[in-house]
């Protein structure tokens, strides 16, 4: 049998009753209060290809990218610049490992001051024996460039600043150290390298030598 309720019928079962699979009142199954039950919008076909999408623009930047550093970067520095680096790398080995043997070496057990320092000097003329080896099959050395240059004034004046340090104390050396590298090498404004390596040192001194009185060479 069927009954009308505004117009619509709904179907029942024997004796009257509502068939099953609608609510008491002929609607669907699970809404007592007779209201039609919203149904669940179905999922949008577009959101797979917007995600490709978006990760594909992604990863044509990065390749972008990689190309804008690839047009940028020097040159490889050849045959002989490998050669002659690998060659300074185990010069510097070698001092290092015959500089340690003035400090004495000790044994396992008992290490002196130069046996660190010796071991070290032996991996470096290993290393460089590797690099001399492999002259001619790598390209990851880079021509010198006027970024080269900066990475040596750095390395110059760390060796002044050592050399300085030990006769006439940190607090100059340090704050010319620091103005060099932040005005012509990180090309900060004068007052900034000014005030910042001044602070630096500052702050350095009263740290280290009022505070906690390391014995560190200083002029006052």
């Amino acid at each position: 049998m069927t009954s009308a309720r505004n117009g619509t019928a709904r179907p029942s079962g024997p004796g009257g009753t509502p068939a099953a699979g609608t609510g008491p009142a002929g609607d669907p199954a699970g809404d007592p209060a007779g209201d039609p039950v919203p149904a669940r919008p179905a999922p949008q076909d577009g959101g797979v290809p917007a995600v490709a999408e978006a990760a594909d623009e992604v990863l044509d930047d990065e390749v972008a990218a990689d190309e804008v550093l690839e047009e940028e970067r020097p040159p490889p520095a050849g045959p002989v610049a490998n050669a002659l680096i690998a060659l300074g790398v185990i010069a510097l080995g070698v001092v290092t490992a015959v500089g340690a043997t003035a400090l004495e070496l000790g044994t396992a057990s008992a290490p002196r001051p130069g046996l660190w320092p010796f071991l070290i000097g032996i991996a470096l003329v290993a290393f460089g024996v590797g690099l001399l080896a492999l002259v001619r099959r790598t390209a990851d050395a880079e021509r010198f460039t006027r970024a080269s240059w900066l990475v040596v004034a750095g390395l110059a004046t760390m060796v002044a600043f050592v050399a300085l340090v030990g006769v006439i104390g940190f607090e100059i050396p340090a704050a010319l150290l620091l103005f060099v590298w932040l005005r012509l090498l990180g090309r900060e404004g004068w007052r900034l390298s000014l005030v910042t390596s001044v602070a630096a040192v500052v702050a350095f001194y009263l740290v280290f030598v009022v505070a906690l009185s390391v014995p560190i060479p200083h002029l006052f």
